[in-house]
């Protein structure tokens, strides 16, 4: 933030009175996090954490003071295509921005999960449509050796997880981002309806990051959810994505007669290296229970299959080289916005007096489709954006939705508005629409 928030401040914001026993932990202490000397002996539970208690075969969670971790203007939860898109844009509008991921790497899905083709990004004239913050990240990999390929007009891109994963790293750090890793986005900080800021866990423990307006870009609107905005959740396929190895060192045409076959996959810039999509079924991705049983299931399933290519003459060498630490969640929470993206505007050709970028051909969808501001709007709330997977969107509408290319132009979008909404001192609902478009203009997007 451009002020530093008094204790007192602080304490308002957070509700540190009144919150009962099991409810979200909304508070918070000095802005410090404890020190623990090398080799410091440690007897004991540190007194502002209380213990969690077995009562009467009840859990309880007794009400403490949150520290804080951090103090930002734009704070973005989730750093896949979405969220390095919305930070980026936030901190180039000028604003501070700060962006938290629970993984060790930016990219989401399509880094950590290995989803590694970009779908969605062109129009029925070949023209790109899918431009701003997403289209430098593809410029940048364009230099990388063995960072892209299949970079032509109306093709499907495909890029290197660990390249990519620099390439975003790479913008991230050059615009001045600042950036907490390791941690996992649990709760949202409120004022009344208002979203103030965010709790996470990691191994500091439990913190909050304070903001004047949050982006939700964790693809499963966990903070949003958190918050009370209404939304749906939708059970939807979730799969597994892997990379085999050594197809190189197969004959070419025995690769092409059996890619289908024996479900080898498509190529990627490393050589010999394909990966492999999954499409899995339906199940609840904010069900541990699920996700646990899907990844179980699954491995077993890529190693199945593995042992089939391995036993077919001249793939003896094929090696299975990654499984995606991530699974592939399509969709999950989605949220109940302003607007919402419907199937038959994006198939009539319909375009928003609130524009804020386009998808491109996929799924059926055989020219560009524009999407509102008023998707990434929850109906009810305030200080929150959605960006990605989750904003407002039909059923119908999930599978181009969830895409890489349009999860970087809703990201872009919704890191301009929310720098827009903290420099103009407005709710994200109240952005000058006009406004936003110009400055995504500038910042290199597509708007029609």
């Amino acid at each position: 933030m451009s002020e530093k928030l008094s204790r007192r401040d602080v304490l308002r914001i957070l509700g540190v009175t009144g919150l009962g026993v099991g409810m979200a932990n909304h508070a918070i202490a000095d802005e410090k996090e404890s020190k623990v000397k090398p080799g410091k002996r440690i007897e004991g539970r540190d007194a502002a954490r209380p213990p969690v208690t077995l009562t009467d075969g009840k859990v309880i969670q007794p009400q403490y003071e949150l520290p804080v971790l951090h103090q930002t203007d734009v704070l973005v939860v989730g750093a896949g295509p979405a969220g390095v898109a919305a930070a980026v844009a936030a901190k180039r509008a000028g604003v501070n921005a700060t962006i938290v991921e629970r993984y060790n790497h930016f990219g989401g899905q399509w880094t950590g999960g290995l989803v590694l083709v970009v779908m969605a990004m062109w129009n029925k004239d070949k023209v790109q449509v899918t431009r701003g913050v997403g289209e430098e990240i593809l410029l940048r990999l364009d230099k990388m050796k063995r960072g892209i390929i299949n970079r032509r007009p109306g093709v499907l891109p495909t890029v290197d997880a660990e390249a990519t994963k620099y390439a975003m790293l790479e913008m991230i750090d050059g615009v001045g981002v600042d950036v907490f890793l390791h941690c996992w986005g649990v709760d949202a900080v409120l004022e009344g309806d208002a979203v103030r800021g965010a709790v996470i866990e990691s191994k500091s423990g439990r913190q909050a990051i304070l903001a004047k307006i949050v982006v939700d870009a964790t693809g499963d609107g966990d903070i949003f959810a958190a918050a009370g905005a209404p939304h749906e959740h939708r059970p939807y396929h979730i799969g597994l994505v892997s990379r085999i190895a050594n197809l190189d060192k197969v004959d070419p045409a025995k690769v092409k007669e059996q890619r289908k076959a024996l479900g080898l996959g498509s190529d990627t810039p490393v050589s010999g290296v394909n990966w492999i999509n999954m499409q899995g079924p339906d199940a609840d991705a904010c069900s541990v229970r699920d996700l646990t049983k899907l990844e179980i299931d699954h491995r077993k399933a890529i190693w199945k299959k593995l042992a089939k290519i391995q036993e077919t003459p001249g793939f003896e060498g094929v090696d299975l080289i990654e499984v995606a630490p991530q699974l592939g969640v399509r969709i999950s929470r989605v949220l109940d916005g302003m607007g919402t993206l419907n199937r038959k505007d994006a198939t009539s050709g319909a375009t928003y007096p609130d524009v804020i970028g386009y998808g491109g051909i996929c799924y059926g969808l055989k020219d560009a489709w524009a999407i509102p501001y008023g998707a990434l709007v929850p109906k009810k709330g305030e200080g929150i954006l959605a960006a990605g997977r989750c904003i407002s969107g039909e059923a119908k509408m999930a599978d181009p939705l969830r895409l890489i290319a349009p999860c970087f132009v809703t990201g872009h979008a919704a890191g301009a508005a929310a720098a827009l909404a903290v420099k103009d001192g407005c709710k994200a609902r109240e952005v000058d629409v006009t406004k936003l478009q110009k400055l995504l203009r500038e910042q290199g997007a597509y708007l029609g």
